[in-house]
């Protein structure tokens, strides 16, 4: 087991099987992240002193410069000794729930849409977590990846994933051919959860997007208030998006919900039609300051929906979570 120290004088143990990351948020320091995954780049630290072992040399979320400099991804190392790190640590990424890792098996699986589905696996001990966060699944031959949470923290042990099947996609393929009967989950991650507050809520999903989305929702639904929730849903064809029925009972909102499906192909007598944040934009006309936004989709989408709200609309950063998908 080798010993992180920061900059700060801050230290923590990481074990063999633990990334640099992982292991500080575990610890409790508020190492800055994002996606976990490699892509995003905001775990980016520099090895003052000790080696790590990468996991991904190529990860897009590193520039050749980082690599230059010695910079490496958080997220995507190891410790193969003692190290010493330059990092900024970010009092908003202190997690709120410290994520542990367990096994859990498969509880149930049921379609979405044409290609999404959702996977539930339970573990022992109550599933911690806050709607809009993510886990990492892994599967039992080492193959991982990041899906949000589409349920709400309970008792009972259940994490609800949804996954979309992509042509090629490796995970995707694995898990609608035949799921392993249990797999490990490391969790929770992620800062785009629920904030409490009086406003309403606006919910801009798309694709699988649609998991933390339902998750905010479901939770907004369960709170002991009035607040309502306009949920944007963007996919390419009519088959990528649900129908209100369908949206009312995964969210449980009733006359509080208030949902408007997207495509953007071929447009459909019924559907709005355009991109998710043009869409959002024309429906509040105006009415931006009156919401709190939760988004999660690919990362043009999220900055898209970044610049109608912040740098045009004004609104403050606090108000707009994002979970980008890479």
């Amino acid at each position: 087991m080798a010993r992180i120290t920061l900059e700060s004088g801050a230290s923590y143990e990481c074990d063999a099987g633990d990334t640099v990351l992982r292991a500080g948020l575990r610890a409790g320091l508020g190492l800055p992240y994002e996606c976990n995954a490699g892509g995003c780049g905001t775990c980016k630290v520099e090895i003052l002193a000790g080696v790590v072992e990468p996991l991904w040399p190529d990860a897009p979320g590193l520039s050749d410069r980082d690599r230059r400099k010695g910079r490496v991804l958080a997220c995507q190392c190891r410790p193969l000794a003692d190290c010493r790190l330059k990092v900024r640590e970010d009092p908003a990424c202190v997690p709120p729930v410290p994520p542990e890792r367990r096994r859990a098996v498969l509880d149930g699986v049921e379609d979405i849409t044409h290609d999404i589905r959702s996977f539930r696996f339970r573990s022992e001990g109550p599933a911690r977590f806050l709607p809009g966060q993510y886990v990492m699944l892994t599967l039992p031959d080492g193959l991982e990846r990041a899906y949000s949470l589409a349920n709400l923290p309970n008792a009972a042990g259940v994490f609800e994933v949804m996954v979309r099947r992509v042509p090629g996609g490796r995970m995707g393929e694995r898990l609608f051919g035949t799921p392993p009967d249990a797999v490990t989950i490391d969790g929770p991650f992620g800062l785009a959860f629920l904030r409490p507050g009086e406003r309403d809520v606006v919910c801009l999903a798309g694709g699988s997007g649609l998991a933390p989305m339902v998750s905010i929702a479901r939770a907004v639904a369960a709170e002991p208030t009035s607040r309502r929730v306009v949920f944007f849903h963007g996919g390419r064809t009519g088959a990528d998006v649900l129908d209100v029925a369908r949206i009312d009972a995964l969210t449980g909102l009733g006359p509080r919900l208030t949902y408007v499906p997207v495509v953007s192909g071929e447009a459909i007598r019924g559907l709005a039609h355009g991109l998710v944040h043009d869409v959002a934009a024309a429906w509040l006309d105006g009415s931006v300051d009156g919401f709190d936004y939760y988004c999660a989709g690919p990362p043009p989408m999220t900055q898209a929906v970044e610049n109608l709200l912040v740098r045009n609309a004004g609104l403050s950063a606090e108000r707009v979570r994002f979970d980008r998908f890479f």
